[in-house]
């Protein structure tokens, strides 16, 4: 078994960032890679073809083997001086859940408690544009969440994310205040960007509280890699695979929550939508996204599938609809799809 990066010396550090940093390698060439050379120094000096020849297949695409080594060196600066700790796919630290897809990342670069990720787990997603009642219901469902042990897990965006965080460091700091015991519960963020920024830079604070109440906060990104949108979508699927269920809150039609909840499907694990997703002012804000929509559809500029990626898709094909964390928790423990079932399905049991 490989160590932790804070574990190994600086060669090894950098050694481990070099190959961390290739993104035109997925997981397992990386590690194969990785038992072929000896360091740094030598995967320097590869050819793009050489390091096909090593993983098996013909690669495309730029690479500077020089660039990459003098890149590490300045990440692994970083590393060492802001604290930032790397944990592998083969190390026992590494969140089990994550290592059950099959894109799980090489390396997590974190800072904070990363073993709040081994207890009890929840995903929480939704809208940058949340409406009242949404915020209430992420805020209140993550605070129920913390207080019942359950680490809350979301992206740190604006809107339903920080929701989720704030309900879940509230339960802490209300706790802490009236000198009452400590909640079990943490959360966790996972950023599209390297872990040495936040993104956006007005969750900063609450970045630092998530820490300071036990959490942490995840990458898979080398320190100074800047957020880009595909980089979202990416970090949108360790959510999904963080925890054996995603709660989506609110969602309008073509949501990229709605992509988490697509993603945790596909990892075998629970989707359940809020009420509040279907509320009165929730409706409204989605009829007006979907005319939108319709006109970037009519001009070329989205696909069909974006207008169709919707949450009342998701309670036709039968969602659980939920109120808050303790009707989750009842939920998860219900027959599956029995909360779809109408009146006629059910005297069939």
């Amino acid at each position: 078994m490989q160590p932790t990066l804070m574990e190994t010396d600086e060669i090894d550090l950098i050694f481990l960032i070099s190959l961390a940093r290739i993104s035109f390698l997925n997981r397992a060439e990386k590690i194969a890679l990785s038992k072929k050379i000896d360091g740094a120094d030598a995967l320097s000096l590869l050819s793009i073809d050489e390091i096909g020849a090593i993983v098996g297949r013909n690669i495309r695409g730029a690479w500077n083997g020089r660039e990459n080594i003098n890149q590490a060196k300045i990440e692994a600066a970083v590393i060492e001086a802001k604290g930032i700790n790397t944990v592998l796919y083969d190390d026992c630290t590494y969140p089990a859940l994550l290592k059950q897809i099959p894109n799980a990342p090489f390396a997590i670069f974190y800072r904070g408690d990363i073993s709040c990720l081994h207890e009890k787990t929840v995903s929480v997603v939704g809208t940058r544009c949340l409406t009242a009642d949404g915020r209430k219901a992420a805020h209140d469902f993550a605070y129920s969440a913390v207080r019942d042990g359950c680490t809350v897990v979301s992206g740190l965006a604006r809107g339903a994310d920080r929701a989720a965080h704030l309900g879940a460091v509230d339960a802490w700091f209300d706790a802490l205040e009236k000198d009452a015991p400590l909640p079990a519960g943490k959360t966790a963020a996972v950023l599209p960007c390297g872990i040495d920024t936040v993104t956006p830079f007005a969750n900063m604070r609450l970045s630092c509280d998530i820490i300071k109440s036990g959490g942490c906060i995840l990458s898979e990104y080398v320190p100074g890699t800047p957020a880009a949108k595909w980089r979202f979508v990416q970090r949108n699927r360790i959510i999904a695979a963080l925890s054996p269920a995603t709660v989506v809150i609110q969602a309008p039609t073509g949501s990229g929550a709605l992509i988490t909840a697509g993603l945790a499907l596909e990892y075998d694990r629970d989707v359940m939508f809020h009420s509040t997703a279907f509320s009165e002012s929730a409706l409204d804000m989605d009829e007006a996204i979907v005319s939108r929509l319709k006109r970037d559809f009519a001009q070329g500029k989205i696909s069909r599938g974006k207008i169709e990626n919707s949450c009342r898709k998701y309670k036709e094909l039968g969602a659980p609809i939920i109120e808050n964390y303790e009707d989750y928790c009842k939920c998860l423990a219900e027959m599956p799809g029995l909360r779809s079932l109408n009146s006629e399905q059910m005297e069939m049991f």
